[in-house]
């Protein structure tokens, strides 16, 4: 049962009932001029769909030109994580500058996010998107080429800059060219090309971790490949059509809607598009800085809350510290060879690339709403088995047998196993083995020269006082027989997030603000996501280090579950609607956006603008074995004209109308065929009158009623 409720007077809209749904035609309006609530076909109506629900090469073709700024960002941010075992190697890089390296990048990205939604409305997406390529090739090569850290971390900056504008930019541009009925699997596309560049990444750390030195150029400097490629398309492919006509730019507009569409007929999707935009920018007060436009405007006010919301939680959840981190976390977890850790971590992002598939085909048959909340769920679970997992590696620790006595080793001495030697960036553990047995084993200073190698000691091999075989040295991990659990979590993780929580909020976030408010609201809201971003990738290794290992992701998992009661809360669903028509679901409380799944099909019934007799708020529809329940205020009519606009339903119905006294209850063309439908809808109306014998009316001679019916399909 779906329940839409009427809260606005200005802004009215009638039920239209979609031509051809049924296959038969409307009736007309009686001879006592009342209007029937289920009409004609509208302009956004039957053939819309119909031509619609063609699926041209062309857009596929753009969806995946526009994925490659997906696929930059997925291997710019995944691809430091090997290279960041090489580097900290061969530079002698502090966990300072590690996070340094990691945060730059996300810090550029948010700045440049922030002010894409600018950019985005000045330039248009299709410039934006060039300029994005054109950045990530300078970057590519500075990174490539550069000779110290500090050249090295110019470059990453440079990077970030074109991160953040194609994060925010791409799934605008798919959104705008995309179908309805295609809009979330495209949009999702671009995702999957992200998970697709981390594993990609993930794969070129592995092949170059071979190098003895200099394999981190080859690593960073490949992102020019696809970025030369998606500049050279984009030079080709045409402006958003949305864009160019808010810019009234309206023949080019037609023309670009023609080509993305196939050349097909688009004077209905045109004329939609044309007016949909006229009253947006009348009912937004037109003109002004947009952000406080939409501040001050309710509907975009509450989806700018969502749409942020649903960004903070995606980093909150801590998924940029497993992908810029999980070398390191195998690494902490007990994996002691670099070149296996990196490998197993290009495992993770084939787990995360892989699901994200799922996530494309779940989308358009699940819903954005479910498969968010399904996704936290797991998450979250997940998170749990990876601290648990930690938190046996704790328990089980090594001890620390041997305190060799050095002015150096003031500070090392007090721990007495090897957790808490690893939380201390100075120190490392030094040890022998005998199978699975540790033994000799004392917590001594970390060289200043590198972290290869202890300061003195047995674990100092450059001095030839020891064979190299005869101890082993371990910097920030510890040997354990429990880095299989560690190794299983992240891959569960990873299976939970990508089809949810990875492509849905960048995918809610491109369907549900108006067009005079899509720039602003997504820059807004990938600023949020990039700022977040970088306070998890610049904090992960000092909580680590404050909280343990275990404790950081126990406190990722509680952030899940904070995100799992907002989504629950305050997400509506938005699937297969137009996208002229998403921002009606924020009209009422955002307390209640996601008490009620919204229809399930928007080819069945919709509102139209500028109807006079009628002002449902909730734009909705009713699908196929759904009960659609719309508040109509209507003035003064007889009970005879009040049924007989129920009746104009060319579907099965239920009307339901107040009296005076507000407890009156008419039932008309009630058709139910089966004993359940009956039963069900028995309560429902049980329910319903006791609320109107609850809620009475103090009405005048010319008052207005309040009609209620129920389309029963």
């Amino acid at each position: 049962m779906l329940l839409f409720q009427s809260s606005r007077s200005q802004d009215e809209y009638s039920l239209k009932y979609m031509s051809g749904h049924m296959g038969r035609s409307r009736q007309k309006a009686g001879d006592d001029g009342d209007q029937s609530l289920i009409g004609p076909p509208s302009s956004t109506g039957g053939d819309l769909l119909d031509q619609n629900a063609s699926k041209p090469c062309f857009v596929y073709m753009l969806a995946l030109f526009s994925g490659l700024g997906g696929f930059l960002f997925g291997y710019d941010t995944g691809v430091v994580s090997g290279a960041m075992l090489l580097l900290k190697k061969e530079m002698n890089l502090s966990a300072l500058w590690q996070e340094l390296l990691v945060s730059s990048t996300v810090w550029a990205a948010a700045f440049s996010a922030l002010a894409g939604g600018s950019l985005n409305g000045w330039l248009g997406r299709r410039v934006c998107i060039l300029l994005a390529s054109f950045i990530f090739t300078i970057g590519g090569i500075i990174l490539s080429l550069a000779p110290d850290k500090v050249v090295l971390l110019v470059g990453r900056i440079i990077v970030g800059l074109g991160i953040g504008i194609a994060s925010m930019t791409v799934p605008v541009y798919i959104a705008e060219v995309s179908p309805p009925h295609l809009r979330g699997q495209l949009v999702t596309i671009n995702n999957l090309f992200i998970t697709g560049g981390q594993f990609i990444a993930t794969v070129t750390d592995g092949v170059f971790s071979y190098m003895s030195h200099g394999g981190w150029r080859y690593m960073l400097g490949l992102s020019v490949v696809p970025a030369v490629l998606q500049f050279c398309g984009f030079l080709f492919l045409p402006e958003s059509p949305r864009w160019l006509l808010q810019k009234g730019r309206s023949q080019e507009a037609r023309h670009a809607l023609s080509r993305i569409r196939g050349g097909q007929n688009v004077d209905e999707e045109y004329d939609s598009m044309r007016s949909s935009i006229e009253d947006e920018e009348k009912e937004s007060g037109g003109g002004g800085i947009v952000i406080l436009r939409m501040l001050r405007y309710g509907p975009t006010r509450r989806a700018l809350f969502v749409g942020c919301g649903l960004q903070m939680f995606q980093q909150l959840s801590g998924v940029n510290t497993v992908m810029y981190y999980s070398a390191t976390i195998l690494q902490m977890a007990g994996v002691r060879d670099i070149k296996r850790a990196i490998w197993l971590s290009s495992a993770t992002s084939a787990t995360n690339f892989v699901f994200t598939m799922f996530g494309v085909w779940l989308v358009e048959r699940v819903g954005r709403r479910k498969l968010t909340l399904g996704s936290l769920l797991g998450t979250g679970l997940s998170l749990t088995v990876l601290a648990f997992g930690f938190l046996m590696s704790a328990q089980y620790s090594p001890p620390i047998t041997l305190h060799p006595v050095d002015p150096q080793n003031l500070t090392c001495t007090l721990y007495g196993s090897c957790e808490p030697c690893m939380l201390d960036p100075d120190c490392g553990f030094c040890y022998r083995e005998n199978g699975t047995a540790v033994y000799d084993s004392s917590c001594v200073p970390v060289s200043a020269a590198s972290t290869d190698h202890a300061a003195w000691g047995s674990c100092y091999n450059q001095t030839g006082q020891e064979l190299p075989d005869s101890s082993l040295w371990a910097y920030n991990y510890c040997p354990t027989p429990y880095s299989w659990i560690v190794l299983l979590s992240l891959i569960l993780y990873l299976a939970f997030f990508a089809p949810g929580m990875g492509p849905m909020p960048w995918t809610i976030n491109s369907e549900i603000y108006p067009m005079w408010a899509r720039s602003t609201g997504n820059a807004c809201s990938a600023g949020v996501n990039w700022i977040c971003n970088a306070l998890v990738s610049l904090t992960f290794l000092h909580i680590a280090q404050m909280l343990t290992y275990y404790g950081a992701f126990f406190l990722y998992s509680g952030l899940v579950v904070l995100g799992l009661i907002f989504v629950q809360g305050c997400l509506p669903e938005t699937k297969g609607m137009q996208l002229e028509d998403v921002d009606h679901l924020f009209t009422g409380p955002l307390c209640s956006c996601g008490a009620s799944d919204p229809p399930t099909d928007s080819s069945n019934v919709q509102y139209t603008r500028n109807q006079p007799e009628t002002s449902p708020a909730h734009y909705g529809a009713a699908g196929s074995g759904a009960i659609a329940f719309i508040t109509v205020s209507t003035e003064t009519r007889s009970a005879q004209a009040l049924n007989t606009v129920c009746t104009k339903c060319n579907v099965r119905c239920v009307c339901v109308h107040s009296s005076d006294n507000g407890d009156q209850v008419a039932l008309n063309n009630f058709i139910q065929s089966t004993f359940i439908h009956n039963f069900l809808f028995a309560l429902f109306v049980s329910y319903l009158h006791l609320k109107l014998l609850k809620y009475r009316f103090p009405f005048k001679s010319k008052a207005r009623q309040k009609l209620q019916f129920l389309c029963v399909f």
